[in-house]
């Protein structure tokens, strides 16, 4: 049975045709539609163009015999819809920083209790200083969006992975903790249909990421791109400092530590470097310059410690990242570019100790870990296992297809989508 799933990014739009759970076909469009606004903490982008290219996505993919469209896509930022279902907003991504200003001898997120970034954090924001549209009767996330523009609703129908990252919910009892003007499910569901063809409620794109990922269970997931995440499936909710527990499917809890930087971290390292290389060279290219990175490694001498916290936390966003250890023999390129790569491990190692569950295994997803082989080895020296890595790429969008085959049918359940999973 074929199946399309699409995965709504902060930066691209990836979909994917599966058949019998194997990838037949894969289509990523890259974009920007990010808004140019006079705050520098204001991160929202164009909802309409993006539903147009993932709608594009969508028809190259489909085929005669797709049997279903799964959706999944960057989770906490939220538009607003009105009361014929269609957007009266800008996207407010979760990099939006609203959050974060003052309010109250606190912060809008710190009054809440939550984070900046979340969507009822920024409609709390909105709220108060009257920006909410006139018109607007919900919101939902942005590929929440899609599933109504696909299937014709007027109010959002949103799976409890998508519910949980605006903040405000209960996970006990799957509901939020204020009148939400939409549908919630925790279950396999599926939302209507586009052209004949069942749509599956829209999934948080770190479960997405998860269950297409790990065939064991017993194995954690770290995930690496412009952010990062240790995630792990749990029985039961975990409270710790650093580590949100998140629904999954089946009854049980997704485990998460997230990462601000991630990733980008090295990608600030990188454009350091393009500071002074393209003084001399302009014509330099970031593939060039990651590749002189990865030259220069080896020069014997000890590596720098770096913190990476470059971008905080999501609990204290004013802690800054920092360089340390540096002496006379070790102010070198090389101890550098190990030192952040071993400050982005023990960033993420240290999110997984938080969390108070140990793993046997360790599974390795995101562009992060692909394309850099570094960082690879590093996480597998600092967590001290082998790391899998899945055969497919597109790890979210193939995560959707897999529920939205349980949802239609086609799987009786977890255990079964899971086996179609290989690793290199």
């Amino acid at each position: 049975m074929q199946a399309i799933g699409i995965d709504i990014g902060t930066t691209s739009i990836c979909g994917v045709l599966v058949e019998d759970g194997k990838l037949v076909r894969s289509k990523t469009v890259n974009y920007n539609a990010f808004i140019p606004t006079a705050n520098d903490w204001e991160k929202i982008q164009d909802a309409e163009k993006i539903i147009s290219l993932a709608l594009s996505v969508l028809d190259q993919l489909k085929t005669t015999n797709t049997a279903v469209i799964g959706v999944t896509g960057q989770m906490h930022g939220i538009v607003y819809t009105d009361k014929d279902g269609v957007s009266v907003s800008p996207l407010y991504t979760w990099q939006d920083g609203r959050g974060n200003l003052p309010y109250k001898n606190t912060t809008y997120a710190g009054y809440l209790g939550s984070y900046s970034g979340y969507g009822t954090v920024t409609d709390f924001y909105n709220r108060v200083n009257g920006l909410v549209p006139k018109t607007a009767v919900s919101f939902c996330t942005i590929h929440d969006y899609l599933v109504m523009r696909l299937c014709g609703l007027k109010t959002p129908f949103i799976h409890s992975s998508d519910a949980c990252s605006f903040g405000l919910y209960d996970l006990e009892k799957n509901e939020f903790t204020f009148d939400y003007n939409g549908k919630v499910t925790a279950d396999y569901a599926i939302a209507g249909c586009h052209n004949g063809i069942p749509v599956s409620v829209a999934i948080g794109d770190n479960q997405a990421s998860v269950f297409s990922t790990l065939i064991d269970e017993n194995d954690l997931l770290v995930n690496a791109g412009t952010g990062s995440q240790v995630s792990i499936v749990s029985n039961a909710p975990v409270v710790a400092e650093g580590v949100e527990t998140r629904p999954y499917f089946g009854g049980k809890y997704l485990l998460v530590g997230a990462v601000l930087c991630g990733g980008r971290a090295y990608s600030m390292l990188k454009d350091f470097y393009a500071g002074i290389l393209r003084k001399v060279n302009k014509d330099v290219t970031d593939a060039e310059i990651y590749q002189i990175m990865a030259e220069t490694l080896n020069d014997g001498v000890e590596s720098l410690t770096v913190d990476t916290r470059f971008a905080g936390t999501r609990a204290h966003p004013e802690i800054k990242g920092s360089i340390t250890g540096v002496d006379t023999v070790n102010f070198t390129p090389s101890a550098l570019t190990r030192g952040v790569i071993k400050g982005m491990a023990e960033e993420l190692y240290s999110v997984y100790k938080q969390m108070g569950v140990k793993k046997s295994g360790l599974v390795g997803s995101g562009n992060g870990i692909r394309k850099n082989a570094l960082f690879k080895n590093a996480l597998e020296q600092k967590f001290g296992a082998k790391m899998k890595i899945p055969a497919h790429n597109e790890e979210a969008s193939f995560g959707s297809a897999l529920f939205a085959l349980i949802a239609v049918g086609a799987y009786k359940d977890e255990k079964q989508a899971r086996a179609s999973i290989s690793y290199q």
